[in-house]
């Protein structure tokens, strides 16, 4: 760790000081909007063929998903003879009283009921987890997640207890809030790795600062330290209810009167980041095939492994053409 590595530590203050004065990128126009359901909607990203939904986290904004040109993963998507439309959820003050499974009923299932027709689903992180819980509750085509838990048991026990600690001191005060911020919860996956967060501010500040991975290091920082706030009832759902009780591993989730399971009668692919400390491979759904991605849990999207991922997905779906 940095404490018994002063060059380490003073490489990683450099990097810092570099990433705070590093230029901003202005961010594109927001894609059109296919269909509104309260704060919630499709964006249309074009593309001929058969539909697919791109179904991001609500931890994060949902443009690490198209995150530039070169590495987005909307656009890839398009590009493999696919009509894609990618989930904004919108601001948290529009889903304040919403758990999980209500983001799930009421925002997720008339969006994909929108459509006219059964897509497929490729879920980011929590996202790929609401998309087999939906998958169980209207026609789809097909669904692949990536870096996506559903056997929550099969976290490391450092890490359950590091997100029950962080809920212990914060859940009085996000009760109090209605959400619990950003912050908190930046701070927690922080925690999963903190040897990791040092490197990798250490190798920012000995990269050019014109070259295209600094702006995308700052691009990725940026996404990764806003957002909205995760509304109390889905942070209560998601802490309580999946992580402490394990309720979609267990089979206990039930929505709509049926119990939920990640063992569907459709296609189903899960790729998995080898490297991935906020969702480790061993906590994937276990039905359909695996494939595993030497990468970590935002690398597989947007680093230099997002191109076996677009291989992998692009076998996938071909043939549902």
């Amino acid at each position: 760790m940095s404490e018994k590595d002063p060059e380490l530590a003073r490489d990683a203050l450099a990097g810092l000081r570099a990433y705070e004065n590093a230029g901003r990128r202005e961010r594109s126009e927001l894609r059109p909007q296919f269909a509104r359901v309260d704060g919630a909607c499709l964006r249309d990203y074009g593309g001929a063929g058969p539909v697919a939904v791109l179904v991001p986290s609500l931890i994060n904004p949902p443009r690490i998903l198209d995150l530039d040109a070169e590495v987005s993963l909307a656009d890839a998507i398009s590009r493999m003879g696919r009509r894609v439309l990618l989930l904004d959820w919108g601001n948290a003050k529009d889903r304040m009283q919403r758990d999980v499974t209500g983001h799930i009923e009421h925002l997720l299932l008339p969006l994909l009921r929108s459509i006219g027709e059964p897509a497929a689903l490729i879920g980011y992180c929590l996202g790929g987890t609401m998309a087999i819980a939906a998958a169980n509750l209207v026609p789809c085509e097909s669904v692949v997640t990536l870096a996506a838990p559903w056997n929550f048991a099969r976290y490391p026990d450092q890490s359950r207890s590091s997100l029950q600690d962080m809920w212990r001191h914060s859940e009085a005060a996000s009760r109090e809030l209605g959400a619990l911020p950003m912050e908190v919860l930046q701070a927690s996956f922080w925690s999963l790795d903190p040897e990791r967060t040092v490197r990798k501010f250490a190798e920012f500040g000995r990269l050019d600062p014109s070259s295209a991975q600094a702006e995308r290091f700052v691009q990725i920082e940026e996404w990764a330290n806003e957002g909205e706030a995760l509304p109390y009832p889905a942070a209560e759902e998601l802490i309580e209810g999946l992580f402490d009780r394990d309720l979609a591993g267990s089979g206990s989730w039930v929505i709509g009167g049926k119990a939920l399971t990640d063992r569907l009668s459709i296609p189903l692919l899960h790729l998995t980041a080898e490297l991935d400390r906020i969702a480790p491979a061993s906590t994937a759904p276990r039905g359909g095939e695996t494939i595993g991605i030497k990468a970590g849990h935002v690398g597989m999207i947007v680093g230099s492994a997002r191109k076996q991922l677009h291989v992998a997905l692009n076998g996938f779906l071909t043939p549902c053409r």
